[in-house]
């Protein structure tokens, strides 16, 4: 049987005629996984009711997870009678093109309406992590299942805290990355085909937090980075060693993905923690230095803009833009509250979790608001979906429903 899912998996991946978009967003955070798009021709302003809206579709069940889209689909995740599906839509008409059940929901956890993992589309394939722990490998244009492993039950996988697992899967060639902590490992890395584990970080084993890897090249040395409730460390890639680690400490909820830039690393996390910024120095041996560590950004879950020499995030209620490399705010103001952000074309789209958005100009010298809008269909549940960019459009999902914004006219 495992014979047989290889070899349609192979064929199938082989007869793929659908191109990339380039404007496509495949996983959390967009194509390189920092909440930025390559979009460009998209309005300045919009109007006051904001920006066209194309198409509304109900019914995708509850959840906190962004969607993800590529060649033509949008797939997301969602809770329905008790169980948890994965979805495509059409990405013209919004219309439904398959639905499959990949898990019971887990509804032992806080905020338990719905899953938290955006999933991520490689090629032809679908990854996702269900709130329960199931990690998931189904087809993008059919919906089959080919793989699942339970992280719980296989890997002795542990959070730090009762909200569910909530990472969002990193795919790296053949190697799907994720993070069930515990004392099997951290990290875990399966076959992108199979399932089959590749390896287990032994030398790293913490709880997992609500963080997602990214993999970033450091000194010519390509490397995972993990951020626990404990921990910041550096993953090989081939056999899941720990290349370098600092010391950490998060309280209740560690959220926010990490930011790369320029052999730097910047983290943060809400509950009255902040940020950290550390150096990380190539050689025979890498070796990591704390910078700084204040409260100037404490970003609870809406996420972290890198733009060249400034950081730009949700800190509470506020704005915020802070240098990178000093950690010495350039200007904070309030907008339309505490939310998640996205970038594209010389803005940031700054999404209440109230369900306000406003477009934001991306300027560390001073706040500039171009235009706001109310989301309509409102959920009674709080808005955390991040707003989503690609090929002109913005998703913004809320619950069981999913909206599609023209940004281009």
């Amino acid at each position: 049987m495992m014979k047989r899912i290889l070899l349609v998996i192979l064929v199938s991946a082989s007869f793929q005629t659908q191109p990339l978009h380039c404007s496509d967003w495949p996983q959390w955070r967009g194509p390189n996984r920092n909440g930025k798009s390559t979009e460009t021709g998209l309005l300045k302003e919009w109007p006051q009711s904001g920006p066209r809206l194309i198409w509304t579709k109900k019914g995708l069940g509850g959840g906190y997870s962004s969607p993800s889209v590529s060649m033509q689909r949008i797939v997301g995740s969602g809770y329905v009678d008790g169980d948890e599906f994965i979805w495509a839509l059409d990405e013209n008409s919004g219309q439904e093109v398959w639905r499959q059940k990949v898990a019971e929901a887990e509804t032992n956890v806080g905020y338990g309406d719905g899953p938290r993992s955006t999933p991520t589309i490689d090629k032809n394939l679908i990854f996702t992590l269900s709130a329960g722990g199931e990690i998931t490998c189904l087809h993008l244009t059919k919906g089959r299942m080919f793989w699942q492993r339970n992280l719980k039950k296989e890997f002795g996988g542990r959070m730090m805290s009762g909200w569910g697992f909530s990472e969002s899967i990193l795919v790296d060639g053949r190697q799907v990355i994720c993070t069930p902590g515990g004392r099997q490992g951290t990290v875990l890395a399966l076959h992108r085909s199979t399932g089959r584990v590749l390896w287990q970080s032994r030398d790293l084993k913490d709880d997992a937090a609500y963080t997602s890897l990214i993999k970033v090249t450091i000194g010519g040395k390509e490397q995972y980075v993990v951020l626990t409730e404990k921990t910041l460390a550096g993953i090989q890639p081939q056999n899941g060693k720990v290349l370098w680690k600092a010391k950490r400490h998060g309280e209740t909820a560690v959220i926010p993905t990490p930011i790369y830039y320029e052999n730097e690393i910047f983290v943060t996390s809400g509950y009255n923690v902040g940020c950290n910024l550390f150096r990380i120095t190539p050689g025979p041996r890498f070796t990591v230095q704390e910078i700084y560590k204040n409260k100037n950004i404490k970003n609870h879950h809406g996420g972290v803009i890198q733009l060249e020499d400034y950081l730009y995030a949700s800190n509470g209620p506020v704005l915020v833009c802070m240098e990178m490399k000093t950690g010495k705010v350039a200007w904070k103001q309030r907008s339309v509250g505490k939310g998640s952000l996205s970038y594209a074309d010389g803005h940031l789209y700054l999404r209440s979790e109230n369900g306000s958005v406003a477009l934001v100009e991306a300027n560390p010298s001073r706040f500039v608001e171009k235009s706001r809008f109310h989301q309509p269909y409102r959920s009674g549940n709080k808005s955390w979906a991040h707003p989503v960019i690609a090929n002109g459009q913005l998703y913004l999902r809320d619950m069981g429903t999913l909206l599609c914004f023209n940004l281009k006219e």
